[in-house]
């Protein structure tokens, strides 16, 4: 039995790609026109936003200056897209923190519709 790739998958990858290029270049507004207006972020045992207004207001918040991405892994099956790699945020303080995370995102519409973040601190 031969696995053909659904179409789909690479497309998927590629509208993931496009939107953490605009979040890591300082884009938000331009990152979160690949969200759809009911998107849903989950911080799995932290926080949850809904609607693309609560994201907006949390990246104004947490990204004092653009976050840089490490992909190591990017997976896409379906309607899901699963990036795992690394994160290093600013506080307001200019103190950068590293974080290992794995985001595992749904697609509706070709839009980032709905995110499960597991994030850890790197000590």
């Amino acid at each position: 039995m031969s696995y053909k790739a659904n179409p789909m998958t690479k497309l998927n990858k590629q509208i993931l790609e496009q939107a953490n290029a605009a979040v890591t270049a300082g884009d938000y507004e331009g990152f979160l026109s690949y969200c759809t207006e009911d998107t849903e972020w989950n911080f799995i045992g932290q926080q949850v936003l809904k609607g693309k207004e609560a994201v907006r207001r949390y990246m104004q918040e947490t990204y004092i200056e653009p976050p840089k991405f490490e992909v190591s892994k990017l997976i896409s099956e379906d309607n899901f897209v699963v990036a795992v790699g690394m994160i290093s945020l600013k506080d307001a303080h200019g103190v950068s923190t590293e974080y290992d995370y794995c985001d595992v995102w749904r697609l509706r519409d070709g839009k980032l519709h709905e995110l499960k973040a597991y994030i850890v601190a790197t000590v």
